[in-house]
């Protein structure tokens, strides 16, 4: 049996409100011989009589009866996933899978979350922290959707990396040290200093930054946890070289926080596969990622 319809079944379900085919029709905006072809072909498809047609009024039989009451269920359902595909199309609706890099990611999804809740609150995010390069990796194996990375990177005409936002690296200080107004690589060459590890660009940022000024400065600790190294700061262990980013603010009865002289920015950038710039759930999650760049992109 060929499958049914859904235009005829919901010819007969409106038969079967309204009382009549005249009715059904005027509400269909359709012509009556229309109507009646809509409830012969059902019936010959399923070979079954569904309507007895009287003078004022058509009865459904219990075939009728039985069709319309699953008939309801069928249009209802087609309704939904027809909105479904529209909000779909539109980019209101989808999942996205996300990756950031650990520096940027827990107090960054927050906002995130914020404004994708406004922009588009059927879109489901979902949320690795991955480093730069194992983003890149994935992103490539068609495992992520949109990555956060850390700038410069090296890619092919297979992924998209646009400029997202640049945040200055600043020195976090303990609550006890005597600082000056700005700190410079002498300065802090002298003392014990925190970063994340070699494989990361803010490491490589910072020893750029050293080196410049004619220094080979190493870390005392390296670990690739922003909130862990603020902790560590606050105790007293050492100083810390990482970006300041949208909204921070160090609490003053615990951290210290200097300017970096000369300044240092770290630039990120957003990655997608060429191939899904254009999709509309996409574009949904990278404008709300813009309109977390605070202005910095």
């Amino acid at each position: 049996m060929r499958n049914l319809n859904l235009d005829h079944v919901q010819t007969l379900v409106a038969i079967a409100d309204l009382g009549t085919l005249a009715a059904a029709a005027q509400a269909l905006h359709l012509a009556a011989p229309t109507v009646s072809l809509h409830i012969s072909e059902l019936e010959s498809r399923l070979g079954a009589v569904l309507l007895v047609r009287g003078r004022r009024q058509a009865r459904l039989t219990p075939a009728g009866e039985l069709l319309v009451r699953g008939g309801r269920h069928l249009l209802a359902g087609a309704s939904g996933l027809g909105e479904q595909v529209r909000r779909r199309a539109q980019g209101l609706e989808g999942v996205v899978r996300l990756a950031s890099t650990a520096g940027v990611s827990a107090r960054m999804l927050p906002q995130l979350l914020q404004a994708l809740t406004e922009r588009s609150p059927g879109v489901d995010l979902r949320l690795d922290v991955l480093s730069s390069s194992q983003a890149m990796a994935r992103l490539r194996a068609g495992a992520l959707d949109v990555a956060i990375v850390a700038l410069p990177q090296t890619h092919g005409a297979d992924i998209h990396v646009q400029p997202w936002r640049n945040d200055p690296v600043v020195a976090w200080l303990p609550p006890g040290w005597k600082a000056p107004k700005a700190v410079t690589p002498a300065w802090l060459a002298e003392r014990d200093w925190m970063c994340f590890d070699p494989s990361t660009r803010l490491y490589q940022l910072a020893a750029g930054w050293f080196a410049r000024a004619g220094l080979s400065a190493r870390p005392q600790l390296e670990l690739n946890h922003p909130d862990a190294i603020r902790a560590l700061v606050a105790a007293g262990r050492a100083a810390a070289l990482l970006p300041l980013e949208h909204g921070d603010a160090p609490d003053g009865s615990t951290m210290q926080q200097r300017p970096l002289k000369p300044p240092l920015l770290r630039p990120l950038g957003l990655a997608c596969r060429a191939s899904d710039a254009d999709d509309p759930v996409l574009q949904s999650v990278l404008q709300a990622l813009q309109d977390v760049a605070g202005g910095r992109a």
